[in-house]
């Protein structure tokens, strides 16, 4: 049976016969199709064209395989690529691999084989997309963005990248507004479901007496108000990802409903004279400590054990300092589009505040208040002033070319400021800075840093 496919695929193979049946099988599968016989001319398609994953040859005439791979990797980082290789080349395939090859396939092989990986391949491309920013599925780019500068939120996204493909249930942990949403859309971008439904519940914003026929459904007279029927939640995710939210305030026979719905992959609906079959991937998010809850009596543990198969914690703001500059940057392109207005630089002074607030509201209250700083400043750029009392009570006045601080030593501060809540990455600094990489390094070679 094919695997059934999404995207457009870059077949490298100088053997025609090869390269023939190979895009036979993908465009057959649902894919569209580019070939090139070499690497030099497949570096030219990539350029050109839309490509979501190349497949090549590891040996070939001209550029091989793995040399294309290594260009990709510092040209289209982007691009996955998946090896084919001959049994006495498998050594250079790993080794492909650790310089950033997606998989590789050996030869001989079965075309399922090099499907599913192709298929792995697009599923992890998603969730790289996702995390820039730049696949939108129809949502605002800027509302499904993850900012992953720090060490922290990449282990995190390297974790979402790997639960995806899998059909385990999840359970997301952190603190209110770290972006526990985000992760799971992540999860289901990722997964074989992508083109399915994401339903998400926020359990603690639906009251109790509503919430069991919310997510399982009802029948036409089933209660007073039930004058049609209706599909839960979970059978309108069929196929697809469930998300609870603030799973840890479901009611004891909330909870005890979900799991049996979970055990024996079937809900009924209030009313219903027999149970429906579903198909879901259940993902569930929690601020809450649910082991505290199992012993205090609160929750079940069994339940606990369904949700957290695979258990993914958001570190919260504070403990990612290289993260807050970065997202105070994009929340702020993101509400200067929404509203209409050029997006403002972040003043020295403003910097300095960002960095020297503990967030305790996170990612969440971080927005608020550079939406605030949009909505209410009348600088060219957004002042420290601008922002709440909360923010600004905590970070020292800085002077722009008063007293003692000349524009020089403001600038230097600025700079080295930011090059710490980076720790010290370079690449990320310019960007935050808004300048390019050979400026910033000028300017620390100025103030006797040097560069590494």
């Amino acid at each position: 049976m094919t695997t059934p496919l999404s995207g457009t695929i870059l077949v490298v193979e100088d053997d025609d016969a090869m390269r023939n049946l190979i895009a036979e099988e993908l465009e057959d599968a649902g894919c569209t199709v580019f070939t090139a016989i070499e690497g030099r001319e497949a570096l030219r398609r990539v350029e050109h064209e839309a490509v979501d994953v190349v497949i090549a040859d590891v040996r070939m005439p001209g550029m091989k395989g793995d040399d294309l791979q290594r260009a990709l990797a510092v040209e289209h980082p982007e691009v996955p690529v998946v090896l084919i290789t001959a049994f006495g080349s498998i050594e250079d395939a790993v080794n492909a691999m650790r310089a950033g090859a997606h998989s590789y396939v050996a030869k001989p092989f079965r075309m399922s084989q090099l499907l599913e990986s192709v298929a792995a391949a697009l599923r992890d491309r998603r969730v790289r997309l996702f995390v820039q920013g730049e696949e939108t599925g129809g949502e605002s780019r800027h509302e499904c963005t993850i900012i992953a500068e720090s060490a922290a939120m990449r282990n995190v996204v390297n974790l979402v990248r790997r639960a995806a493909a899998a059909e385990s249930s999840v359970l997301i942990t952190g603190e209110t507004g770290t972006g526990k949403e985000l992760i799971a859309r992540a999860l289901h971008r990722g997964s074989r479901r992508a083109a399915a439904p994401f339903i998400a519940v926020n359990c603690a914003a639906i009251p109790e007496s509503l919430l069991e026929s919310q997510l399982f459904g009802h029948r036409r007279g089933a209660f007073t108000d039930a004058r049609e029927d209706r599909t839960g939640l979970l059978l309108e995710a069929d196929g697809g990802t469930l998300f609870l939210d603030e799973v840890g305030d479901l009611s004891p026979a909330t909870q005890s409903k979900i799991l049996r719905a979970l055990q024996e992959r079937e809900v009924h609906p209030l009313g219903a004279s027999r149970p429906v079959a579903v198909d879901v991937r259940l993902v569930a998010a929690t601020n809450l400590d649910l082991t505290a809850m199992v012993a205090a009596g609160r929750f079940r543990r069994d339940l606990v054990y369904r949700l957290n198969v695979i258990s993914v914690e958001i570190p919260p703001l504070r403990d990612r300092p290289e993260d807050v500059l970065a997202l105070a940057v994009h929340f702020t392109k993101q509400h200067a589009a929404r509203l209409g207005i050029p997006p403002r630089p972040l003043s020295p002074g403003a910097v300095d505040a960002i960095l020297r607030h503990d967030w305790p509201g996170n990612a969440r209250e971080l927005e608020n208040a550079i939406e605030r700083a949009l909505v209410l400043g009348t600088d060219q750029e957004i002042r420290r002033s601008d922002f709440p009392e909360a923010v600004r009570g905590r970070a020292r006045e800085i002077l722009t070319g008063a007293g003692s601080n000349t524009m020089a030593e403001v600038e230097q501060d600025h700079i080295l400021r930011v090059l710490r809540a980076v720790s010290g990455n370079k690449a990320a600094a310019a960007r935050l800075l808004g300048l390019d990489r050979k400026t910033l390094y000028r300017k620390l070679r100025q103030f006797n840093v040097r560069p590494r």
